[in-house]
């Protein structure tokens, strides 16, 4: 395995610490090094005194891999129309870069907190008493905004069985600015129907604002060479959010009917994602905006990805009330990824179920706040298929 002392010293003393004893073994039980997961990944390469490479199977052959530093998805394999198995996420080869590029802010298959998305300045005011965050993007505060937000720290990880990994974490009062001793809890569980659950639960001693969610980039092509701008996406949501020049909401919800936002009607992503006469795709440089849901129902699916290619079919569901669409804008070759690829721009689409950016700001809109005694539980789910 190839050593980074540098950045691996980094990210545990940003991390606080936060370690677990790395087990040497796969969660198939295989010993270290001793065979490749499915997509490729060796094992080995994520072994350290406190990450390992976890992986879940299903009895389909479907397959998905983690890493405990971020919490991270590292690989899904899934059936194509063919019956190839075919890796729909973008990630990296071993700990070593995820800990150098996740130092440069990328976080591919992360788990984001504790707020994900962007607070206009890092600031916001609860029961009377101001709070001042990192800043961390342009003038806001991206994603927890400090050097120990959630996709930059080591988590407890506890395999369950063959098809659910737990990862655990503490986050102190004052944090990265944030109020309240809080527990986390995030549950991957890999189901019979290939659907990949992500279950979130978090306690608080003392009021704060919470809004999990996770980075996954997903290529349902399975090729992050290039762009998947073909892949056909449907979404049911008829509003937005309006976004400033620097990504952070306005306040304003804008209506999808009549612009390239509208995906009610199933529509390749490309097809209107540079229309510069939209001021909201100038603004996000492309699609980088909270779809508000017309339904929060975990029962029933909000949106939907399919790749006219591979024929691989993917459904979201989520009890949140929004979702962030990033296409990728920002990527742009320099994160070399599995395999040696460099992911070009829009190589991939991000689909961060959430409650809306910038929420401790916005009484008008759902509440991210969690009190002493409530319980912060929320579920996503994707699902594949073939078509």
């Amino acid at each position: 395995m190839k050593k980074n002392f540098f950045f691996q010293g980094l990210v545990l003393i940003a991390a606080g610490l936060f370690m677990t004893a790395c087990t040497g073994k796969t969660a198939g039980n295989t010993e270290s090094g001793d065979s490749l997961t499915l997509s490729g990944l060796n094992p080995a390469f994520f072994a350290t005194d406190s990450t390992a490479l976890y992986a879940l199977t299903n009895p389909n052959g479907m397959e998905v891999c983690f890493t405990n530093f971020g919490g991270r998805i590292v690989s899904i394999m899934v059936p194509d129309k063919n019956g190839n198995m075919t890796d729909v996420c973008l990630g990296h080869d071993d700990i070593d870069d995820y800990m150098q590029y996740g130092a440069e802010g990328c976080n591919f298959g992360a788990l984001i907190g504790r707020y994900g998305n962007r607070i206009a300045k890092g600031q916001f005011t609860l029961d009377g008493e101001s709070y001042q965050l990192p800043i961390n993007n342009g003038p806001n505060s991206l994603h927890g905004g400090g050097p120990i937000a959630f996709h930059n720290r080591i988590w407890d990880a506890k395999q369950i069985d063959a098809q659910t990994l737990e990862f655990t974490t503490f986050s102190a009062d004052g944090e990265d600015g944030y109020p309240g001793n809080i527990n986390v809890k995030v549950t991957y569980t890999l189901t019979d129907d290939n659907a990949l659950q992500i279950t979130y639960q978090a306690t608080t001693d003392k009021a704060t604002v919470l809004n999990l969610t996770n980075h996954c980039y997903f290529n349902l092509s399975g090729d992050g060479s290039k762009d998947c701008l073909d892949e056909v996406l449907w979404l049911d949501a008829d509003k937005f959010t309006a976004v400033d020049a620097d990504v952070a909401v306005t306040g304003e919800v804008l209506d999808v009917e009549g612009t390239p936002f509208d995906f009610r009607t199933p529509t390749a992503i490309g097809e209107r994602i540079d229309d510069e006469s939209n001021e909201q795709i100038v603004n996000g440089h492309g699609y980088d905006h909270n779809w508000i849901l017309n339904a929060s129902d975990i029962n029933k699916a909000f949106a939907s990805l399919y790749d006219p290619n591979t024929g691989i079919f993917m459904e979201m569901f989520t009890d949140q009330p929004g979702v962030q669409f990033y296409a990728g804008n920002f990527l742009d070759g320099s994160f070399v990824g599995k395999k040696g690829v460099k992911y070009p721009r829009r190589s991939a689409f991000c689909f961060e179920t959430q409650h809306y950016p910038d929420s401790p700001n916005h009484p008008e809109w759902p509440s991210t706040t969690l009190r002493p005694g409530e319980e912060y539980l929320t579920t996503t789910i994707y699902k594949f298929s073939t078509k």
